[in-house]
């Protein structure tokens, strides 16, 4: 099934906590859909490292860690949805 919407908006689903990937959840998407996702994860990844935040605004370091952690266990879940299905990504 291919990736209803826009894949980047979707990554950043994933990093404000809207979408959630599981194994299950995953199944319905191909090998080239799966590389999109994960290339756009990336990408959203890069963007949310790169802001800068001052010290002082702990809220908004605790919102940026979950966003980045968000996002690496995504990651992490793909790839090994991929390694148990033998796809190469």
């Amino acid at each position: 099934m291919p990736i209803s919407g826009s894949p980047k908006k979707l990554a950043q689903d994933v990093a404000s906590g809207f979408q959630q990937f599981n194994q299950s959840s995953l199944r319905q998407y191909g090998v080239e859909d799966l590389k999109v996702i994960l290339f756009n994860l990336n990408i959203v990844l890069r963007e949310i490292r790169s802001r800068q935040i001052p010290l002082e605004d702990v809220e908004a370091l605790k919102e940026k860690n979950n966003k980045l952690r968000r996002i690496t266990q995504a990651v992490n879940v793909i790839q090994s949805f991929a390694s148990l299905k033998n796809l190469k990504i």
